[in-house]
């Protein structure tokens, strides 16, 4: 891989180490970081099944003092499908200001919390931001307690913002990569923490 100036080597590294066409993922994340010194990062490649379709994915969030730079990208099926087959990959990437981070969820399991020790840490997290840039609204017809009412009580439901969502297990991911999901989420915890929202 190629040295990209902006990035530090250890991103470098990690972009490497997951394998999923690093020197673009370099690059597109490049165009977003902008030569900002970075704070942290999380390199979290997956793989999809999709029928008989194998399908790969990576997603980098970079931390600088002033932004969240999240990069996705993944991988398309041949096309066309009567003409010369040839592969596509997708990189998009969005800079969100740090004072735009409305939350960060990390959502840990535990197996037999019944013998959990303290410093111990989980087997899993699943880390969640939100920023407002996707929103989702679940409704569902309100109602009221009397069985034989017949009245329209409208709609009652729940706004969410999870605009990107990622999971990390030891077993499948193994522990390192679970140590690295952690700090990244306190670290990103650490930097929104009381900034206006």
């Amino acid at each position: 891989m190629r040295k990209t100036p902006s990035l530090p080597t250890t991103l470098r590294e990690d972009l490497e180490h997951a394998g999923y066409y690093p020197d673009l993922v370099a690059d597109v994340l490049d165009v977003s970081v902008a030569a900002e010194p970075t704070v942290g990062h999380l390199v979290h490649a997956e793989t999809t099944f999709d029928h008989d379709v194998v399908r790969r994915h990576i997603t980098v969030l970079v931390l600088t003092d002033t932004r969240l730079v999240v990069v996705h990208a993944d991988d398309h099926a041949p096309e066309p499908p009567d003409g010369p087959q040839q592969t596509y990959a997708t990189a998009a990437t969005e800079a969100v200001p740090l004072a735009a981070v409305k939350s960060v969820v990390v959502t840990h399991v535990v197996p037999s919390p019944e013998t959990y020790r303290a410093g111990e840490g989980s087997r899993e997290l699943t880390l969640t931001i939100g920023w407002g840039g996707v929103s989702r609204l679940d409704l569902e017809p309100a109602g009221c307690a009397d069985p034989d009412c017949e009245a329209d009580h409208g709609y009652t439901g729940t706004a969410s913002t999870d605009d990107i969502s990622l999971r990390v297990s030891a077993d499948a991911d193994g522990e390192e990569a679970l140590r690295r999901a952690l700090d990244f989420a306190r670290a990103l915890s650490a930097a929104t923490a009381g900034r206006p929202g």
